[in-house]
């Protein structure tokens, strides 16, 4: 096939649009930065198309010829403390441009695509609730549930495809990039520990499971509709700290105080210090099948890869 991808850069792009180059697809990339895209993916069968402001339309030109789409463009949520201007940005890169997309898909083709696949995050549910939730519980209320709402809200609009898939996604681990990248120096040096009392739930998907799932979605006809891309096993933040240490030999005895993350990132902690254990009723629906159930075998995995 031929799939047009935003995001392709990023973190979860750069692997996924791998993988689908090694499937043998070509790949059509929307991006900011051309000369980056062509120095990352190099490949005859990548093609990058410049799109510098998504509050205007894409070039008409990455339409040409694509089989279907995968949305996965966003400014990193956890990139910089919530100011008015970071949230305006973290809208614009998300729903903005998502329906601007979807604008000269609709202006433009002239036969619907066969999927549309776009990201969401697992953030559109509530926090700290004693309940595990699934694809079929009630929505939150907070500035992260709101975001993404009005993310997934902005694909409504879509009429020309057979499928559309949304994946809300949770915490990706993968030592090289993302959240785990973050929290790695403190837990290097010995310094790292349990936030808090450590009870509040993550739940969390190994890159490669992740990027399987959109490899998936996009290819089994099968996938249409809202999953949640988590792992089976939502784990508390003690024991996701104890697992991190072992798969690194390194002590986890210093419990981190919740007051200066909050002083430090102000409305953003909530990314750190909110609750939720979150589960996939519909992947094994769909036959999905992961590589790393456990928060075990996935460290295990990325720090001995």
């Amino acid at each position: 096939m031929k799939i047009l991808i935003t995001g392709a850069t990023g973190f979860v792009g750069k692997k996924l649009t791998l993988k689908l180059l090694g499937m043998g697809h070509e790949v059509h990339i929307l991006t900011r930065d051309k000369q980056k895209a062509k120095t990352i993916f190099p490949q005859a069968a990548a093609t990058a198309f410049e799109w510098k402001n998504n509050l205007e339309l894409p070039p008409l030109d990455a339409l040409s010829g694509i089989n279907g789409v995968i949305n996965l463009m966003g400014e990193n949520i956890a990139a910089k403390r919530w100011s008015d201007n970071q949230k305006r940005i973290l809208k614009e890169s998300r729903v903005d441009s998502t329906q601007n997309l979807i604008k000269l898909i609709e202006q433009n083709l002239s036969s619907p695509l066969d999927f549309f696949i776009s990201a969401s995050a697992v953030g559109i549910y509530p926090v700290n609730s004693s309940n595990v939730l699934t694809e079929e519980s009630n929505l939150g209320h907070n500035y992260l549930a709101e975001l993404c709402k009005m993310w997934e809200g902005a694909t409504n609009d879509l009429t020309k495809t057979k499928r559309k898939v949304i994946i809300r996604t949770g915490v990706v681990l993968e030592k090289t990039d993302g959240a785990l990248k973050k929290m790695l120096p403190p837990f290097q040096m010995g310094l790292g520990g349990p936030i808090g009392d450590g009870n509040q739930m993550m739940s969390w998907i190994e890159l490669d499971d992740l990027v399987n799932l959109y490899a998936s979605a996009a290819t089994d006809t099968k996938f249409s509709g809202v999953y949640n891309g988590v792992a089976p096993t939502p784990v508390n933040n003690f024991d996701f700290t104890k697992a991190l240490g072992h798969a690194i030999h390194r002590p986890t005895i210093f419990p981190v105080p919740t007051l200066p993350l909050k002083l430090a990132f102000g409305e953003m902690a909530s990314v750190i210090l909110d609750s939720q254990a979150i589960i996939s009723k519909r992947l094994p629906e769909v036959g999905f099948h992961f590589q790393y159930e456990t928060v075990d075998s996935a460290l295990k995995a990325i720090f001995h890869k």
